[in-house]
């Protein structure tokens, strides 16, 4: 099974991975992958990035057997950027799509990095504006609250990994949080992305759909009605 992963809601990111949905204790392999380090210039860089995936995109994409996107939480514009690219390879392509919690990223990446410490733990990630989005997870790597996006004096007396806490470590030191040095930049990423899936894939479960996870209305509006002159 292959799988084309896309991640948007911080940097932009892609991978390809391999899975053996019948071999639950095998990871995925990564066959190919590119992220940025910059979360602005999603646009810009996403498509000759997933492009660059592929031998022949125009042959081995018709070939994938699933494609994957992150759903966030993340700021609109870079989000949406991800997302439409992974509706429209699906569609063209004639691949089914899936969408995954991209939190979710940074979950793999402490359940298989080892970095946690045997309890419950928080990832968190930069939603500007003073505030972090959020989840909570099981020693495991299973969901347990969340996503929420609000302020890093909301979450206490936890471990907490990913960007988000390193932004705010003083703060949640003095909420009685530990911070991950380790993971204290660590953004998400499609590889995790993709490995978290692999994981779900190989033990049945079902992944969600592509709704966008903002968590925030847009800051764009619709203008009122004109105010008469007179």
């Amino acid at each position: 099974m292959r799988i084309l992963t896309i991640d948007t809601s911080a940097v932009a990111s892609a991978a390809i991975l391999r899975l053996d949905p019948s071999s639950p204790g095998r990871d995925a392999v990564v066959e190919a992958e590119f992220a940025t380090a910059d979360t602005r210039s999603h646009a810009e860089v996403l498509a000759p990035g997933v492009k660059a995936l592929f031998a022949d995109p125009v042959t081995e994409g018709p070939q994938l057997d699933a494609i994957v996107v992150g759903v966030g939480p993340g700021p609109f514009t870079g989000l949406r950027s991800g997302i439409a690219m992974a509706r429209t390879l699906a569609f063209t392509w004639g691949v089914p799509l899936h969408g995954l919690m991209s939190l979710e990223a940074l979950a793999w990446d402490v359940v298989d990095g080892g970095t946690g410490d045997g309890g419950e733990f928080v990832v968190a990630t930069d939603a500007r504006r003073r505030e972090v989005y959020w989840a909570r997870y099981a020693p495991d790597g299973e969901l347990l609250h969340g996503p929420v996006v609000g302020s890093a004096e909301d979450i206490r007396g936890v471990t907490v990994h990913g960007a988000g806490a390193g932004i705010y470590s003083e703060v949640l030191a003095a909420n009685g949080c530990r911070v991950d040095a380790a993971l204290a930049e660590r953004q998400p990423t499609a590889r995790s992305l993709g490995l978290m899936a692999a994981r779900k894939i190989q033990r049945g479960e079902a992944l969600p759909d592509t709704t966008p996870l903002y968590l925030r209305e847009s800051d764009a509006k619709v203008p009122g009605p004109r105010k008469r002159a007179l």
